[in-house]
């Protein structure tokens, strides 16, 4: 995560989430992490609850694309991270700090890949909102004009990347050494490893639409930047 993310102390009082981070820069910047922030401490490795009833993102997200999305595959994420954790030295450890163990180690990849899901999920559910859609204002629109000349085009780049993205993976917004720039990441891979600081994410894994939209991945990805995308949160990321 970038030096620029929002101080720990700070942001901690803000919000609710989780964290991930690798090697001795990106374990610096877990502190600064927006998801660490969120949890007032240590994230448990539980399943958190939905910040909204699971049927106030429909028609665009429905009910049971939710239900399935959160109640089977992020717990299901969650339910094999505990698995793989128990017995061992890191059985009580926090959300990040298994992260951080297994990031990168070729004998933790499916430790990592389920522990990242967790927390990228998590991350996910609150970059939605039933009240989201719309533009920015404020610090962010500012910076978004700045970074990206106006905000049709961060929204071009952004639903680019969501669509693009070749097989599983997700599209971020993220603040990159004080600047504001949208990235993909495959499978469970999270732009935090490299030391930049996530804003919102869109998961473009097919468990995500393909109960709502088959094959139609842009349509998908139309409905969340349009609908459902928010905002505030990402604002309160960039701090």
């Amino acid at each position: 995560m970038a030096d620029t993310g929002p101080d720990f102390r700070t942001t901690r009082r803000r919000f609710i989430g989780g964290a991930v981070a690798a090697g001795v820069g990106v374990a610096a910047s877990l502190e600064a992490s927006p998801l660490t922030a969120q949890t007032r401490g240590a994230m448990k490795i539980e399943l958190p609850p939905l910040p909204y009833p699971d049927n106030v993102l429909a028609p665009y997200i429905s009910q049971n694309t939710i239900s399935f999305h959160y109640g089977k595959h992020h717990k299901a994420y969650v339910d094999n991270t505990l698995k793989m954790i128990a017995g061992t030295e890191l059985a009580n450890a926090s959300l990040e700090d298994v992260i951080k163990a297994a990031y990168g180690k070729p004998d933790k990849k499916g430790l990592f890949n389920n522990s990242a899901q967790v927390w990228n999920h998590t991350f996910y559910w609150k970059s939605l909102s039933p009240k989201g859609g719309g533009e920015p204002g404020g610090k962010l629109m500012d910076r978004i004009k700045t970074d990206f000349g106006d905000f049709a085009k961060l929204k071009e780049e952004l639903g680019k990347a969501a669509v693009t993205q070749f097989g599983s993976g997700w599209a971020w917004l993220v603040l990159d050494g004080g600047k504001l720039k949208v990235e993909q990441t495959a499978n469970a891979d999270n732009p935090m490893v490299a030391g930049k600081t996530p804003l919102l994410a869109i998961d473009v894994w097919e468990h995500a639409y393909y109960l709502d939209y088959q094959n139609k991945r842009p349509d998908y990805v139309t409905a969340v930047i349009d609908k459902l995308i928010n905002w505030e949160f990402a604002a309160q990321n960039l701090g």
